[in-house]
C-alpha cells in the first residue's frame, strides 16, 4: 500500500539500496574509533614550529606533531579550496569528476564579474554511484559533524551529515557512546583576512619574519607577512580550545585527531599555483596507534584522505574512490607520485597539470600561450598583491620574482623541488634530466588515461552535455515505495540517486540501506537525490 504527497522542497538526499551497503561495515559498533579532524585554509607547512617556522610561535599544533606522526610529503589536488575539496569528500581527483573549476556553485547578481561570461552556476554531475565518505561512515553507524565549511563544488546532500551548520559539534549527538567524525574548519588563515584583519595588533614583529625569495624584502612584504603569520598564531590557540573541549570530555587520548591546511599558502606566487608551496600542506595524525614524536616520509595526496579514514573506521572502501588508504587495515603500498591540476580560476581560464614523485616536478602547460600571472581580481585586496604590481611595472623586482609575470609559459616545467625548493630553475631543456622528464610525461599521461580529464572539453560544454541541453540541472526521480509485511522498501528511478527517509520533519535523514520495519499509523518522510542533479520534492509517504 502506498501513496506519495509532496510536501515541501529541501535540497537534501540520502543513498540509495546498493548491494554493496548492506553490509558496510568491518568492525563491531563499540570499536570504531572517534575521528577529529581540524582544518585551516590557505596555509604551508613552514609557519609552523614543527616545520622550521617563519617566526612566530604555534605551540598547540607543535605540541600535537610531537604527540603523533608528522608527514613530511603531504599535498593538495590544487592550490586553491574548492576543486581540493572535491577531492577530499569523494576520494576521487577533481579533474575525472567535473569539480575541477574555480568555483561551479555560486554565481549570484552582483558578482558576476567573477566568472567568465557564459557562465552558469552549476553541481558537479559526479560519476553514478559515487558519494562522499561521510556517508558511508554514516552507514557504518558513526555520527558526522561539520563546522563551518563545505564548499565542494556540489551542494552537499542531506544525509551527507548529520549536521553540517556553524554550531556542528561531537556534542550535539544524542549518544554519547556513539562514535563520531568531526570537522572543524577554521578561516583565520584565509587570505582574505590578511586584509579583513589589517589594523589587528600584530603578534609578531615585521622585523622577525622570514622573507621568503620570491618576494622583495621591504617594509610593505614584512608587514603583510607578519599580519599572515599573526593570523597563524590565533588560529593556534583557538585549537588548542578545541583539544580542550576534547580533553574535558574524556576524548582526548582515544580519538584519532587529524590536522591538515587546505592547500597552501594563501599569499601571492603561493596560492593557486601548481608549485609546492601552492601544494604542500602540514599534516599531523595523533592516535593511541601512533608512536609519539615520528615522521613519515611517503607520499600523501588529498584523494587518499576518504579512503585512510574509512580504512581507520573499519568500513570497506568504495571501488570508486581513486585514492588509497595510508594508514587502517586496508592500507595500501606507498604511491610512486602524486598528481595537481589548475583550470579556471574565478574569472581567468588556464589549464595546468602537475606529477611529483616527492623530488623532481613535472608541469604541463596546456595553454602556455597564458602568463602565469593572472588579473584574478579577488586578490587585488592584498596589499602586497597591489605592491608587487608596482614593483613590476616600475621594474624593481629580480629576475625570480619578474619570472611570475613573463606573457607566456613554458609548455613543459621540471624542478628539482630538493635543491630548488622555489621551483625556480626549469630543467626540462637540461638533456641530464631527460629520462626524469620523460619519466614523469609519462605519468601524467597514464593519469589522464586511467581517470580522464574533463577539462579537455569547455567548461559549459560539459555542463550541457550534464543537462542534455536544458537550461538546468536534471530532477531526480522521486522515492517509489513498497509496504510489504510491515517492512518498507525505498527505490529512486534514477540511478545512482541517494535516498533518505525520517519519521517527522524535525528529524535528520537517514540514509537508506536496506528495507525497515514500520508500524500502522506511521509518517515516513523520504527524498532521492543523486548529486549533480536537482533533488526530488520532500515528500510524505502514507501507509
Amino acid at each position: 500500500m502506498k501513496h506519495i504527497l509532496s510536501i515541501f522542497l529541501l535540497s537534501f538526499l540520502c543513498f540509495s539500496c546498493q548491494k554493496e551497503s548492506a553490509s558496510p561495515t568491518e568492525v563491531a559498533y563499540p570499536e570504531r574509533p572517534n575521528i577529529l579532524w581540524i582544518v585551516n585554509e590557505d596555509m604551508s607547512p613552514e609557519h609552523l614550529g614543527a616545520y622550521g617556522g617563519t617566526g612566530g610561535k604555534t605551540p598547540v599544533l607543535d605540541s600535537l606533531a610531537k604527540a603523533g606522526v608528522m608527514f613530511t610529503n603531504a599535498f593538495s589536488t590544487a592550490g586553491v579550496c574548492a576543486p581540493s575539496r572535491a577531492a577530499l569528500i569523494t576520494g576521487a581527483y577533481q579533474t575525472s569528476i567535473g569539480a575541477m573549476h574555480m568555483r561551479t556553485v555560486g554565481m549570484s547578481k552582483g558578482n558576476e564579474s567573477a566568472y567568465p561570461p557564459d557562465h552558469k552556476s552549476y553541481s558537479a554531475m559526479i560519476p553514478e554511484g559515487m558519494h562522499g565518505y561521510p556517508e558511508y561512515l554514516r552507514m557504518a553507524g558513526y555520527y558526522t559533524s561539520n563546522n563551518v565549511k563545505e564548499d565542494f563544488q556540489f551542494v552537499a546532500p542531506g544525509t551527507m551529515w548529520d549536521e553540517s551548520s556553524n554550531t556542528a559539534h561531537w556534542r550535539n549527538r544524542k549518544d554519547p557512546n556513539q562514535p563520531f567524525f568531526s570537522i572543524f574548519n577554521y578561516t583565520i588563515t584565509h587570505e582574505s583576512q590578511v586584509w579583513a584583519r589589517e589594523k589587528e595588533e600584530l603578534l609578531i614583529d615585521p622585523a622577525d619574519v622570514t622573507v621568503p625569495p620570491v618576494y622583495p624584502d621591504d617594509s610593505i612584504t614584512r608587514r603583510t607577512l607578519a599580519r599572515f603569520i599573526t593570523n597563524v598564531m590565533r588560529f593556534d590557540a583557538q585549537v588548542g580550545e578545541l583539544l580542550q573541549q576534547l580533553k574535558d570530555d574524556g576524548l582526548y587520548e582515544n580519538t584519532i585527531i587529524f590536522y591538515y591546511s587546505d592547500h597552501g599558502d594563501g599569499m601571492p606566487y603561493y596560492k593557486r599555483e601548481l608549485y609546492d608551496r601552492g601544494l604542500r600542506v602540514p599534516l599531523f595524525i595523533k592516535a593511541p596507534f601512533i608512536k609519539a614524536g615520528s615522521v613519515d616520509e611517503q607520499l600523501v595526496s588529498f584523494v587518499d584522505f576518504g579512503p585512510t579514514v574509512l580504512s581507520l573506521a573499519g568500513v570497506k572502501i568504495p571501488d570508486n574512490m581513486q585514492g588509497q588508504a595510508f594508514m587502517g587495515k586496508q592500507k595500501s603500498a606507498p604511491r610512486k607520485y602524486i598528481y595537481a591540476a589548475r583550470d579556471r580560476m574565478d574569472s581567468e581560464v588556464d589549464r595546468v597539470r602537475a606529477v611529483s614523485d616527492g623530488r623532481y616536478k613535472y608541469i604541463k602547460n596546456y595553454m602556455p600561450e597564458k602568463p602565469n600571472y593572472q588579473n584574478i581580481r579577488y586578490r587585488l585586496s592584498n596589499p602586497l598583491m597591489v605592491h608587487l604590481l608596482e614593483l613590476h611595472e616600475q621594474g624593481k623586482l629580480d629576475a625570480n620574482q619578474e619570472r611570475w609575470f613573463d606573457e607566456t609559459k613554458p609548455d613543459e616545467e621540471l624542478y628539482d623541488t630538493q635543491s630548488d625548493s622555489y621551483e625556480f630553475n626549469n630543467l626540462a631543456g637540461n638533456p641530464d634530466f631527460a629520462d626524469k622528464l620523460s619519466e614523469l610525461r609519462q605519468a601524467h599521461l597514464k593519469w589522464i588515461d586511467d581517470y580522464g580529464d574533463l577539462a579537455a572539453m569547455p567548461e559549459m560544454e560539459m555542463v550541457n552535455e550534464w543537462w542534455g541541453g536544458a537550461d538546468h540541472a536534471p530532477i531526480t526521480e522521486p522515492v517509489q515505495m513498497r509496504y510489504e509485511e510491515g517492512r518498507v522498501s525505498l527505490s529512486s528511478a534514477t540511478k545512482g540517486a541517494s535516498i533518505g527517509f525520517k519519521k517527522s520533519t524535525t528529524d535528520v535523514w537517514s540514509v537508506y540501506q536496506v528495507p525497515f520495519e514500520m508500524k500502522a499509523g506511521d509518517s515516513l518522510y523520504v527524498l532521492a537525490h543523486r548529486i549533480g542533479y536537482e533533488p526530488s520534492k520532500d515528500a510524505l509517504i502514507l501507509k
